[in-house]
């Protein structure tokens, strides 16, 4: 099937390189000349496990395309996605300028029927006013689907390729039968296709991620009180994660969620009930216990240094709000690194992926500095806080790092070190609601 995908960011160029892995015809279309080039020669602006490799190898194969014309992407297309920003304004509503901008420009050029598919989150109601801008626009028969996309990062190429499910939103039989068609090569093993109406499709999204973000944020309040009546929340987390009603996914403490999408999605939830005269109290909730959280390791360290770590220097370990992902948006890094030099502190910052876009928004300075390897981040530093749990700060070399830390304190903001195992190595250590 030929394929246009319109915006090549996250969303889009997962989507763009998992349909060209199964046979289609895919041109992905953006309006930045930059990355348009970038893209073809293999060079992507994300880091995300896996996807180099099948977007050069489908590139090399001719099924995977780029361009900058939007006329081409839909003369070429039978199926046209759209996978554009939708960033939260100053009051929290999801910004769909660029959805229904480019709708409006596709009705212009569209020669021949399209089935044209919502793949950004948007709110209830936007394929409704896609709809109404193709009837205004064009005497063109334009379906228009909602497929909303549950791809994690770090792990977005695995979920595309192999989803739990597929949500797709439209009353139209020709538009249901040509999803299926497209979906049918991911869901072989069995996994569910769910047709539903636009409004049900759209709401199932933003549904999915405020209850994520709720399990998040109910576990790290959990945390904060083990933390003050001395009980473990290691323990807490077992013994509640083993009831097949809760289950264990969402439930590990920590310093806050960020990224692109928990909690851009809880604010427009939050925002469309607001206009319908609903009030979401426990999402209101959830938004803030989870920005207060962001503060909760900042303020274990000034507990410990009594409020004074002026000349103090300190190994920040992770950057991005996650791991395998260089995402910084939204991450809680952001403030820990702020709170500290702003009060006199230095600090040692280091993470896989996440320097280059951290350097965009903390620029190096004389209290701030970044390094590659995690152990030269600990030259000279007081203490060590880890913010973000990748896989190579698990299991460090603990004689090496008491060796380097004058404090020989750790702030672990992730709970990814064992208690126990931290006194017997000489360190004073600070977890998320463990003794």
């Amino acid at each position: 099937m030929n394929i246009a995908i319109i915006g090549t960011g996250y969303v889009g160029l997962v989507t763009g390189a998992g349909f060209a892995e199964t046979g289609n015809q895919v041109l992905c279309m953006d309006i930045v000349p930059e990355k348009i080039e970038n893209l073809r020669k293999g060079i992507i602006p994300i880091f995300e496990p896996g996807l180099e490799e099948i977007v050069r190898f489908n590139a090399a194969e001719g099924r995977l395309r780029f361009t900058l014309d939007l006329k081409e992407a839909v003369d070429s297309s039978e199926v046209i996605f759209l996978a554009l920003p939708t960033p939260p304004g100053a009051d929290g509503a999801a910004d769909l300028s660029m959805v229904l901008e480019t709708a409006a420009k596709i009705a212009t050029i569209a020669t021949e029927p399209k089935v044209v598919v919502n793949k950004s989150t948007v709110p209830v109601g936007t394929a409704d006013r896609v709809r109404a801008i193709f009837e205004a626009g064009t005497k063109i028969p334009m379906e228009v689907v909602s497929n909303p996309e549950f791809l994690k990062e770090g792990a977005a190429v695995q979920d595309f390729m192999k989803p739990d499910r597929i949500v797709v939103g439209t009353r139209n039989t020709r538009a249901i039968e040509v999803m299926k068609e497209l979906y049918e090569p991911f869901v072989r093993t069995g996994n569910p296709i769910f047709i539903m109406d636009e409004k049900s499709a759209e709401l199932t999204k933003y549904a999915a991620n405020s209850m994520l973000a709720t399990k998040i944020s109910f576990m790290n309040e959990i945390a904060n009180l083990c933390d003050l009546v001395g009980a473990d929340v290691d323990h807490v987390r077992v013994g509640i994660g083993s009831d097949g009603r809760i289950g264990p996914q969402f439930l590990f403490p920590g310093v806050g969620f960020g990224g692109s999408c928990f909690p851009k999605d809880i604010k427009a939830l939050v925002k469309t009930a607001e206009e319908l005269g609903h009030d979401f109290t426990i999402l209101k909730a959830v938004d803030d216990v989870n920005n207060r959280q962001k503060t909760k390791l900042l303020d274990k360290i000034l507990k410990h240094y009594d409020g004074n770590v002026k000349g103090k220097t300190f190994a920040v370990w992770g950057l991005s709000f996650k791991p395998r992902t260089d995402d910084i948006r939204e991450a809680p890094s952001i403030e820990i690194i702020q709170g500290l030099t702003s009060r006199g502190a230095t600090v040692h910052a280091t993470d896989p992926a996440a320097i280059k876009p951290m350097k965009n928004v903390l620029p190096e300075s004389e209290n701030l500095k970044y390094y590659r390897k995690n152990t030269d981040a600990l030259e000279g530093c007081d203490a060590l806080v880890v913010v973000t749990e990748w896989n190579e700060f698990r299991n460090p070399n603990f004689e090496l790092i008491a060796g380097k830390l004058r404090d020989k304190v750790i702030f672990d903001g992730r709970n990814i070190y064992d208690p126990d195992r931290m006194r017997e190595n000489g360190f004073t250590y600070y977890g998320i609601g463990r003794r």
